[in-house]
């Protein structure tokens, strides 16, 4: 995110700022589909989010 300069609101692959909150806390992991959608925008493999 750092890299990018993104804030939570700016990832709405994920979901809600609470979801994104969640995740980047470790409180929830990311599914499937969020991981194709950030695959997708940041132009990487699947992979790189497990």
């Amino acid at each position: 995110m750092d890299q990018h300069g993104l804030r939570q609101g700016d990832l709405p692959e994920i979901g809600s700022q609470g979801v994104v909150s969640e995740v980047l806390n470790g409180k929830r992991a990311l599914n499937t589909t969020q991981i194709r959608r950030l695959s997708e925008r940041f132009q990487v493999s699947p992979a790189a989010f497990f």
